[in-house]
């Protein structure tokens, strides 16, 4: 009955003034807006300089390069700033499009509103959350293609009010720039971090590097791993496929690329722990070194994980000297980069043997100022897997929200 669909057409969440205002209401997007064609280039019409840039859709998710054109062509075929795009070819969804004029591609819809009863901000943010239905109707493949005549048949609910559109657009309009903010913020810190690997380490055969704390002047040393260590070993893949039991298992996956947190998602038995999987055994400060598939992915094991054990694709590496947050920089630095350039063959499933780990060369400074060097990037490391953390929060919140504020 009509009740019912008017009952649907209220959100789970709605800002205080607008809690009593009535039912949204649903139209189809061709109603409210004009679906314009982008220009359709050849290659050969594409110049490495000219007047306009011409948009494509690589340009907005994988940086391809710019391509330009002289061509003046009819006021519809260029994107201004603040205008509403829609991809749909390879990468698809809603844009707004927020720099210089530009001709924009085939592959990309300019989205004319009709009516000044639809707030921009509210139809591009209702059109993300669209994108995640259109995703589930193409049977698992991402590669989507919506033609013009679906879009314009697609049902679209809205407040009635323009205030509450306004106030909805506004919201995740701030939403997205805190993100970016903190985006950024994450972009600076993993740079700074590739900068200070390089400028504190000594380069390919030199025995000090470009930066080193105030006091230190020694030279540093080339070790093997082996030297260093009480003990290489690694475990294996537990037979019992249940991932159920009282033993925390670590996989590579669990392992943060960044911080190097370890977030653990299964378990073992205690009988196969003591077992056939004993010499894998964790102990407090053992250091997890990723040898196959990705390589070079580093933790350290803190008493709070243990009893744990993990499997053959982390090398477990035991430290007799040395410090273990300068190792472990290292090693997630220099160390699996340096072996890839030297083993070209290592191929697309790269794969350390334990032996390989152990002739592992590190160059080495005196102790205190390993400690010192060690600490600096656990640091940096920490401020790096803190942005991550806010950044991964904003999003299930924008998620969320998503979820709730629309019907």
């Amino acid at each position: 009955g009509i009740m019912n669909e008017n009952e649907n057409l209220v959100p789970k969440r709605r800002f205080k003034e607008f809690k009593n205002t009535g039912t949204w209401e649903q139209r189809k997007l061709g109603e409210v807006a004009n679906f314009l064609n982008g220009r359709a280039y050849k290659q050969q019409e594409l110049l490495e300089s000219g007047k306009y840039r011409v948009l494509r859709v690589g340009n907005f998710n994988t940086n391809d390069k710019w391509y330009y054109s002289d061509l003046e062509l009819e006021e519809n075929k260029y994107a201004n700033s603040g205008d509403l795009l829609y991809l749909w070819a390879t990468n698809f969804g809603p844009e707004i499009w927020d720099e210089e004029k530009v001709i924009y591609h085939y592959h990309i819809w300019k989205l004319d509103l009709y009516s000044s009863e639809v707030d921009k901000q509210y139809m591009y943010t209702w059109l993300i959350t669209d994108k995640e239905k259109i995703k589930q109707t193409t049977n698992g493949t991402t590669m989507v293609h919506v033609t013009k005549g679906n879009m314009e048949q697609r049902e679209f609910q809205l407040p009635i009010s323009i205030k509450e559109q306004k106030k909805i657009g506004s919201f995740f309009k701030q939403l997205d720039n805190t993100i970016a903010l903190h985006q950024r913020k994450l972009e600076k810190s993993k740079a700074l971090k590739s900068a200070y690997l390089s400028d504190m380490f000594p380069a390919e055969g030199d025995r000090k590097p470009k930066r080193r704390f105030a006091g230190f002047t020694d030279d540093w040393e080339q070790r093997k791993l082996k030297e260093l260590t009480e003990v290489i070993t690694k475990g294996t893949t537990p037979k019992d496929k249940s991932g159920k039991g009282s033993i925390n298992f670590v996989k590579v996956e669990n392992i943060n690329k960044i911080s190097g947190e370890i977030d653990i998602k299964s378990k073992i038995t205690e009988n196969e722990h003591e077992g056939y999987l004993k010499r894998s055994q964790l102990k407090d400060g053992d250091i997890l070194f990723s040898i196959a598939g990705t390589l070079g992915r580093t933790a350290i094991v803190k008493k709070e994980l243990l009893p744990a054990n993990t499997n053959q694709a982390l090398a477990i590496i035991r430290l007799d000297e040395g410090d273990k947050n300068y190792i472990t920089t290292f090693l997630n630095g220099r160390a699996a980069e340096d072996f890839i350039k030297k083993n070209p063959t290592v191929g697309a499933q790269p794969n350390l043997s334990l032996e390989q780990v152990g002739n592992l060369l590190i160059e080495i400074p005196s102790l205190e100022e390993q400690t010192k060097i060690g600490s600096f990037f656990k640091q940096l490391d920490d401020t790096i897997a803190l942005h991550q953390h806010k950044l991964e929060k904003l999003q299930n919140i924008k998620q969320a929200y998503l979820n709730e504020l629309f019907v």
